[in-house]
């Protein structure tokens, strides 16, 4: 049965409204997930496309099983990601704001996604109790600068744990102390910065090196 223009333009502006009100559901989400828990969010503005785009370029999706995110929010990262993924891989989010795991778990239909709330150091437990040994990859966006003392070293140490030989941690922050928490517990660390984002990021990328690990 074939449609008409006017009924597929119709459908066109039903699906275009639907995304704008997405857009903002999004952008309201984030901005009160901010006021309300300002230590844990990074930034009051969702990274750029550009940032997204640099970050996630040296992952191996072929042979991603395993990818974790920290501080998820409002799925920023998580699309790319999913976009990116194998149909037989896994992303397992996690964010400390409960509001933000559920507003993932509604919003996107993916049974690859598996949302939760906890803190990202007990990333080893969390992944555990769903059936894996180890990550591929974590990305993070958390603010370890204003982290609680001490948070911003156990989410460190954990994740250089989980993460399997050859893998990386791939963190963006908009102020280049991380490194002290992330140098200490990984073998290789490659650094960038990347302009077009509000605010400007710092991006590192910490390997576990094989050998090393072993």
């Amino acid at each position: 049965m074939s449609i008409s223009p006017a009924r597929a333009l119709k459908g066109s502006k039903r699906l275009a409204r639907r995304g704008s009100a997405r857009s903002k559901n999004a952008r309201w989400a984030f901005l009160r997930g901010f006021i309300k828990h300002p230590v844990m969010v990074g930034s009051i503005i969702p990274s750029s496309r550009k940032l997204i785009d640099r970050m996630l370029a040296p992952v191996d999706w072929e042979k991603t099983r395993l990818f974790v995110e920290y501080g998820p929010g409002v799925g920023t990262f998580t699309r790319p990601i999913l976009e990116r993924m194998g149909p037989d891989a896994t992303l397992i989010t996690i964010d400390t704001n409960p509001e933000f795991t559920t507003y993932l778990r509604e919003d996107i239909d993916d049974p690859r996604l598996v949302a939760v709330t906890g803190s990202a150091a007990d990333v080893e437990k969390i992944i555990a109790d769903r059936g894996f040994s180890h990550a591929d990859y974590v990305l993070s966006g958390l603010p370890f600068s204003t982290l609680p003392p001490g948070v911003g070293d156990a989410i460190g140490a954990a994740t250089s744990r989980v993460i399997r030989p050859g893998g990386a941690f791939l963190v963006y922050q908009f102020s280049p102390k991380v490194r002290d928490f992330i140098a200490p517990v990984f073998e290789r660390l490659e650094r960038g910065f990347e302009w077009v984002n509000v605010p400007p990021a710092t991006l590192f990328w910490a390997y576990r090196e094989p050998a090393a690990a072993e």
